[in-house]
């Protein structure tokens, strides 16, 4: 037998903690001693201590606990649950360090309006290509969507080519379209540049595409990683409407340079535009 003091210890828990649990009826001691008073705790009762540990770390109530463990919880279910559990605390981690993320970027972009030259922006023709592609569905338009659908496809798509013979034959170049999920969704190709005699009739596990001509398309070239592109995005959509200009679609994005990682790529944003009295 341990008194309440040394079981506390062992279980890692406060003593106040356990007489709660006894006057709630949750964990009993193994033996009151009727003179004093004194708690004393078996070892076989760290068990059941464990379990309402890891049932309250769930979320449960402490009437809940004690209705499961009453039902005699197996522990290959308790561990299911901690295992969902954890889970669900790894994905809110996650959604919480992109939010992060996604403050940070905003603030950066606010620090920097109007630092970014708008003299870079060049006109210019974006010839016909042909591209094999793979293409998901984003929930809206900004990094934060975008990345996490592009990022896999990207990683599937050169095993892929591999796979088939087929060599890039150029650069990367991601383009968006509307959605079928509403107006906010967005539809990502994951694109690479191929040579114009690979067969679109070939292609299994990829599409082939030809893009077609950009008469006049706005670029801009953005130094670093996607996640951190707003600034020259937002950059390009003044300079266009400042020299009478509008959108004519998406910018497409094209990889100009992937040498030392994200931070470091160099990416050409392409936008399509026309004269804003045509």
């Amino acid at each position: 037998m341990f008194t309440i003091g040394d079981f506390a210890t062992h279980g890692r828990v406060s003593v106040r903690m356990l007489r709660h649990y006894d006057a709630v009826g949750l964990l009993r001691p193994a033996r009151t001693d009727p003179y004093t008073g004194y708690r004393y705790y078996a070892a076989a009762q760290l068990s059941r201590l464990n379990r309402i540990i890891a049932l309250k770390d769930l979320g449960f109530t402490l009437e809940q606990v004690r209705e499961i463990l009453d039902e005699r919880i197996s522990a290959a279910e308790l561990r299911g649950m901690l295992r969902l559990r954890q889970a669900e605390l790894r994905a809110a981690l996650e959604a919480d360090a992109a939010r992060l993320a996604q403050v940070g970027a905003r603030l950066r972009l606010i620090e920097r309006e109007g630092h970014m030259g708008s003299e870079d922006v060049v006109i210019k023709r974006l010839p016909k290509v042909r591209v094999a592609e793979l293409s998901g569905v984003a929930d809206q338009a900004g990094p934060e969507s975008i990345g996490p659908v592009i990022k896999p496809l990207y990683g599937e798509l050169f095993p892929r080519l591999e796979r088939a013979g087929v060599e890039p034959a150029g650069f990367g170049l991601a383009y968006y379209e509307q959605g079928p999920g509403g107006e906010d969704s967005v539809l990502v190709h994951a694109a690479v540049q191929v040579a114009p005699d690979v067969d679109a009739a070939g292609a299994e596990d990829f599409q082939v595409v030809d893009l077609p001509e950009v008469e006049t398309a706005a670029t801009l070239v953005h130094h670093g990683s996607m996640d951190d592109v707003m600034p020259a995005l937002q950059t390009l959509a003044a300079w266009i409407e400042a020299n009478g200009y509008r959108s004519a679609g998406y910018p497409r994005e094209l990889l100009l340079s992937c040498e030392g990682g994200p931070d470091n790529w160099v990416t050409e944003l392409q936008e399509p535009v026309v004269r804003a009295t045509d």
